[in-house]
Formats: C-alpha cells, sequence, structure tokens
C-alpha cells in the first residue's frame, strides 16, 4: 500500500509540537482492521488535543482525530470485510490510539460500526461525534419519559456542532426548542434550524438559586459549570437535563433542591466508550430522524490541510455547526 500524509502530535520540553509526516501501514498502531481514511472532522475535544490546552493525549506521539470514516482495505475480523463503509467515533482513538487525522488508520473491530446506508461518508463526518453525542442525549430523555406535550426543551451551546444537531432532531421530533447562545447574531440561523426561542447564554452564566422559576420540561446542555445549575434549577417537575459538555467549565455549583423537591433528573452522557447496541441505535435513529437539509445547512467542508488551524477558533466558539475535513 502506497505512503499516506498523517498530522502526528509530537511531546516536547515546551508542550506538544504537531508536524504533517509521510507514514507507512507497517507505521499504524496494533488492530485487526485496516481502512482508508475518506472523512473525518474536529470536535471541541479534538481543539483540546492540538492545541495543548487539555490533556486529551495521553500516548506520544499521536495521531489526533477522535472520527472518521472510511474504507475497508484488510481485515482478520469476521464482521469486516474489504470494500465495507465504514464509521468510528470515540473508543480512545486520537488519544491513546492513532486517530483520524490521516489517509489510513489501523484498530479493532469492535470499534468500528457499518456506515448507515442512508449516510454518506461525509454526511456521517458531519454528524461525527458531536450528533452522536446529541442523538444519545435525545434518547436519554426519552428514556427519561419526555415528550413534545411535556413542554419546551432548551439547548445550550446551541450554534456550535452537539447543540445543532440537537436542535434539528428535538424540532423534527415536535418539540419547542429554546437555543441559548453567546452568539445572538447567529439567532436567524438557530431559528432556520428548528428554535422557537433564542435566548443569551448570559441569562444562564452566573451563579444559580438552589430553585428558580420552572422554565422547560428538559434539556441538553453542552456547557456545564453554572449553566448546567440554572438549567436544573428551572427545570418543571419530573423533568430530565442530559449532560454532555464542559464548554464553561467541569464544576457544578447546585443544590439537592431540583432532585428532592421537584424530582428532576441528571443524565450524564458519554460518547466516548458507549456500547455498541447503543451506538447502533443513535446511528440507525440520525439515519431516519435527521433533516439532511438542514444537517447540509449547519456543515461546511474543508481540506484536512486547514485542521491546525481550525483548532483554536473551535475553542474560542467561532465555527458554527459542524466542519467535514476531506482526508483525501
Amino acid at each position: 500500500m502506497p505512503d499516506f500524509k498523517a498530522l502526528l502530535a509530537t511531546k516536547t520540553q515546551s508542550g506538544q509540537s504537531l508536524a504533517w509526516q509521510q507514514l507507512g501501514v507497517t507505521d499504524l498502531m496494533e488492530g485487526d482492521v485496516t481502512l482508508a481514511v475518506s472523512h473525518t472532522t474536529i470536535n471541541y475535544k479534538d481543539g483540546l488535543a492540538l492545541t495543548g490546552k487539555a490533556p486529551v493525549i495521553r500516548r506520544w506521539p499521536m495521531i489526533p482525530g477522535i472520527d472518521f470514516a472510511g474504507r475497508v482495505v484488510g481485515s482478520t475480523n469476521a464482521e469486516f470485510k474489504p470494500g465495507d463503509e465504514v464509521l468510528l467515533t470515540g473508543w480512545g482513538v486520537g488519544e491513546t490510539h492513532y486517530g483520524g487525522y490521516a489517509g489510513m488508520a489501523r484498530l479493532k473491530g469492535d470499534w468500528l460500526l457499518l456506515r448507515p446506508s442512508e449516510l454518506g461518508a461525509a454526511e456521517a463526518m458531519a454528524i461525527g461525534t458531536a450528533g452522536l453525542t446529541a442523538m444519545l442525549a435525545v434518547l436519554a430523555l426519552e428514556r427519561h419519559g419526555l415528550s413534545p406535550a411535556k413542554g419546551p426543551v432548551i439547548v445550550t451551546g446551541a450554534a456550535g456542532g452537539v447543540g445543532g444537531v440537537a436542535i434539528i432532531l428535538l424540532a423534527g421530533l415536535g418539540y419547542q426548542v429554546i437555543a441559548s447562545t453567546g452568539r445572538l447574531q447567529e439567532a436567524d440561523y438557530l431559528r432556520g434550524l428548528g428554535a422557537a426561542e433564542v435566548i443569551d447564554r448570559a441569562q444562564l452564566a452566573a451563579p444559580a438559586r438552589p430553585l428558580g422559576k420552572e422554565r422547560w420540561a428538559g434539556g441538553i446542555d453542552a456547557v456545564g459549570s453554572h449553566t448546567l445549575a440554572n438549567l436544573l434549577s428551572m427545570t418543571q417537575y419530573g423533568g430530565t437535563i442530559a449532560a454532555c459538555g464542559l464548554a464553561q467549565g467541569m464544576d457544578l455549583a447546585t443544590s439537592v433542591a431540583p432532585f428532592i423537591l421537584r424530582g428532576v433528573n441528571l443524565a450524564g452522557i458519554d460518547s466516548v466508550m458507549a456500547p455498541k447496541a447503543l451506538r447502533r441505535e443513535a446511528w440507525a435513529r440520525l439515519a431516519q430522524d435527521l433533516d439532511k437539509g438542514k444537517l447540509k445547512a449547519i456543515t461546511t467542508s474543508r481540506p484536512l490541510e486547514e485542521v491546525i488551524a481550525l483548532a483554536p477558533e473551535i475553542l474560542a466558539g467561532n465555527v458554527r455547526g459542524r466542519v467535514v475535513l476531506d482526508v483525501q
């Protein structure tokens, strides 16, 4: 097989360095499936890894990139054969195992899923970890009994990747969606995705009271910290908030009041180690429920070589929606 280009992160005395290198298949890590990567993406977590703002990378050197889609070119795993179109999100790829910012990858077949036939490779990466996380959150809300009849739902970090997909999904399922964002200039964009109301994130950014006025039946939070505490304090009796992010911070200064006085539920969402059966369910629902036209509206396509420049932009909140990176 020919050599391929890969982005290699190397640990240095002052932090880390990034450099494009030519590698061969023999340079790849262990695994029972080898594939040619066609598309990948950049998530908030990738931005942290590329900039070194958080210790995402835990093995050096490392090819970053926690998501990718491609075609199997070699396999000793009974589940996959050459020519299969597959996708991967999470499982520590890009952290402890070579990831998607390369032309080739080798990994465990247990981490792979066959790409749903309804989705192209670029569409799968327009969804990526962000969209999978949004769908896992929707599933968690449903399992806690949430329905459109219960009342409005809120989505924080609304102009980001998780937020955009969450709004599309929830609006498509019939929910009245309140979008919280720090970029009010994106209000028309968010309404175009299906938001019924757009609010300034500043309303939720200060320390929370133990209980506030009941404003929503549930929500999806990608922000954490004071924002999540405020969401919980304003959730209706028996409602559920699905927490999946930490853009504001990892802390959560709240009280037991929402839980013991209103029966509020806090559902934690993890997309990295989610079981394969749950992933299959989520991707099947994404293929069925996600409006492809609206997915296209939140997606831009860039060459893989631009990923280094995109990293600080996504951390600063300057990247709207989803970015698909074309590898080939």
